[in-house]
């Protein structure tokens, strides 16, 4: 799988095979080789120009029906994100190549524009981003999440938000604006309030104390926030769910949610070895409690069910979940997104104006 020492600051440890892809390289003679095949790799950036930036989900396990995706590929490197799999449409890996190959969609707001000027489109809140995060550090050059945004305030369009980065505190500006209409929630994903276990399975990510420090600052400015705690993962941070909750709570959250982990694809055995390398003392306990709430397998297709598992683990992690919002969030709520504030610039409450 990987070859020479362990990759520091980066998630994945090795590029496992593209699926899609006729070629690989591989190491079946290393003792053949003047140097590692696999060392730390330096970001690269692809420019797309875009066909479209909008994208339906199908998905009945989301509350969104569209999601608007800037960025392919995430510097994060969380080791269990879901988006590793579709960086392999690209050419890529989803192993380190998905945290140093990223693609920006350079006409992001432009398309955004195009798409909500169509006289047929009905306003309905789209989630940016659904895949990977729309404030990963490429965002601070490219200001294609921004751009997005300034395109929604204009049309008074809603939008949902979910990072790990406080990046998106730069956008305060405008989330403000967004928020006084109605027209925005923001999530902050915390995995873990353990900085030791964050810098290995996040490695690219805002520390827990700052995401917090973000939740807080967002609650003050007026901009509505809730808390992911998302993915659990039995054995590493399935008992911080109350504290995550609290923690959240206390800097303003209005509502949480969670995920189990799942481990489709070629996420499959970048985790496993992954959990290997960093908790060797645990790894096999982990990997059979991530079986057991998905029916023996790392991984669950099913719509619902794949979400939050089944089994006796499940159940329990359900129940932890259920007591602490209860008990931190009780009679919280987001407020409802306006959809009647949505405009068409040249246009008058729908209808194409006279002059």
């Amino acid at each position: 799988m990987e070859t020479g020492d362990y990759v520091k600051g980066r998630g994945a440890q090795f590029n496992p095979a593209n699926p899609f892809s006729r070629h690989a390289y591989v190491t079946e003679h290393e003792e053949c080789l003047d140097e590692p095949l696999q060392q730390a790799p330096k970001r690269e950036v692809f420019l797309e120009n875009a066909k479209k930036v909008v994208n339906k989900v199908t998905s009945p396990d989301l509350s969104m029906m569209y999601s608007i995706n800037p960025y392919q590929g995430c510097e994060h490197g969380c080791i269990y994100c879901y988006a590793r799999n579709s960086h392999q449409y690209w050419g890529f890996s989803a192993g380190l190549d998905f945290e140093s190959k990223l693609v920006a969609k350079k006409n992001a707001p432009e398309l955004l524009e195009k798409f909500l000027q169509n006289p047929r489109w009905k306003p309905s809140p789209v989630s940016l981003s659904g895949n990977t995060d729309c404030y990963q550090p490429l965002e601070r050059e490219m200001r294609l999440t921004r751009g997005c945004l300034e395109v929604l305030l204009k049309h008074r369009h809603p939008v949902g938000m979910i990072t790990k980065n406080a990046l998106i505190l730069r956008d305060l500006d405008l989330l403000k604006e967004l928020a006084a209409q109605n027209l925005v929630h923001v999530y902050i994903s915390i995995t873990t309030l353990d900085e030791a276990i964050r810098q290995k399975m996040e490695p690219r990510t805002a520390r827990a104390g700052k995401r917090l420090e973000v939740l807080r600052k967002l609650t003050e400015a007026g901009v509505p926030c809730g808390v992911m705690a998302a993915p659990i993962i039995p054995g590493l941070n399935n008992a911080e769910i109350p504290a995550i909750l609290e923690e959240a709570a206390k800097a303003g959250a209005l509502t949480a949610g969670y995920t189990i982990v799942r481990l489709n694809g070629s996420v499959g055995p970048i985790f496993k070895d992954w959990l290997e390398k960093n908790f060797p003392d645990r790894a096999q306990k982990v990997w059979n409690q991530i079986c057991a709430m998905h029916g023996g397998n790392v991984n669950d297709s099913q719509w619902r069910r794949r979400m939050h598992g089944e089994g006796h683990f499940a159940e329990l992690t359900a129940s932890m979940f259920r007591h602490a919002k209860a008990r931190y969030m009780k009679e919280r709520h987001m407020p409802d997104y306006n959809t009647g504030a949505f405009i068409r610039p040249g246009k008058a409450d729908g209808q194409l104006s006279l002059f």
